[in-house]
């Protein structure tokens, strides 16, 4: 599999040694991918932050939106208790609930006693309608089940796989990308990973490592005929950052809101068709932001150990710098794809990219 890197690149920062999210110990990653016939172009992506053995130890985490024309559930419970539990999964727009539910079933099958109180799992979406009959009852439950089955460490497959499947960015074939950066503090050493299902841009705006390539690939662009439904940009992004790092919630949030910097480095300029949504999590402090109903044995304090404010400047650098690579790397990971109502997306010319446009 090509990636950015790949290409000579130059990409600042130090990817970990797979340059992907799973590159933090413990996050596992799997896919659901749905290619048939001539209009099912879809599919779904799990993120499971401390894995599946320990899915319900809850982790630090934050949300921001860059813009709402899109779905995240269960931000407002992370907003009241900056606690993320339960895999993370990413989808088509009108599979949300499919999703929402087979997180559900599978935790009701794999642990019943986690299921016990109330699940509000965390559900993202962008809109492949373009490539993909996004009205077609395609996804089902069983298929969030599957996602979540099949999540593994390690390295892991980019571009038109899970709910990147049928996505599109700057007008070329997009999908999955992800990329991972090591921050050294004091002594210790961390990781920030990324996740990127990138399908948002239009082509003008396209930006490689700085070089404005968009206007000089313009041609072989079929989105830019806006007679098929929506207006050049639109689509959406939603981005999954994490790291080890010991963080706040309060400080997952900061990390969330550098991710529209890494996006721009790629040339977006954040169109009101796209709904632009992103989460981060920390996978420190594990037995801290518990909530649950009262317990004789539960402790009456949690603690938590956690990065001064005044030195997370290098964990915000890696985020912009990850969240950049892996939008490159969906590009990079892909070839054309013909979809419903024979709806075409070329992948970008690498060749091309490679000389300068």
């Amino acid at each position: 599999m090509t990636r950015a890197r790949d290409l000579g690149l130059a990409l600042g920062g130090k990817p970990g040694p797979h340059n992907a999210i799973t590159d933090i110990p413990g996050v596992e990653v799997g896919y659901t991918t749905l290619i048939e016939g001539a209009s099912v172009r879809t599919g779904v992506t799990a993120i499971l932050p401390r894995g599946r053995s320990r899915f319900d130890v809850p982790c630090s985490a934050g949300t921001f939106s860059l813009n709402g024309n899109g779905e995240m559930t269960g931000r407002a419970w992370l907003a009241e208790t900056g606690s993320l539990t339960l895999p993370v999964l990413i989808t088509s727009t009108h599979s949300v609930g499919q999703c929402h539910r087979g997180t559900i079933d599978w935790v009701v099958r794999e642990r019943p006693d986690a299921a016990a109180e109330w699940l509000l799992p965390v559900v993202a979406e962008t809109w492949d309608g373009y490539l993909n009959d996004v009205n077609a009852p395609t996804i089902r439950t069983g298929h969030a089940v599957a996602a979540i089955d099949a999540a593994a460490s390690g390295p892991i497959a980019e571009g038109s796989v899970g709910g990147g499947t049928g996505m599109t960015c700057y007008g070329f074939k997009g999908g999955t990308g992800t990329s991972s950066r090591v921050v050294a503090h004091g002594p210790d050493s961390y990781t920030v990973g990324a996740l990127v299902q990138a399908n948002f841009g239009s082509r003008p705006e396209l930006t490689v490592a700085g070089s404005h390539l968009g206007v000089a690939l313009a041609d072989d662009n079929p989105m830019a005929d806006t007679s098929w439904l929506a207006p050049a940009g639109a689509g959406s992004v939603i981005v999954v950052v994490g790291t080890d790092a010991p963080l706040l919630p309060g400080q997952c949030t900061a990390l969330a809101r550098r991710v529209p910097l890494g996006l721009a480095r790629t040339g977006t300029t954040g169109s009101h068709f796209s709904g632009d949504l992103f989460l981060a999590f920390s996978t420190a402090n594990a037995g801290a932001l518990t909530s649950h109903f009262p317990r004789p044995d539960d402790e009456p304090y949690e603690s938590m150990r956690f990065i001064p404010w005044g030195a997370i400047d290098p964990f915000f650098e890696a985020v912009v710098q990850a969240v950049e690579e892996a939008v490159l790397n969906a590009l990079v990971a892909n070839e054309e794809m013909t979809g419903h109502r024979g709806h075409r997306v070329p992948a970008l010319p690498l060749s091309r990219w490679q000389e300068g446009a």
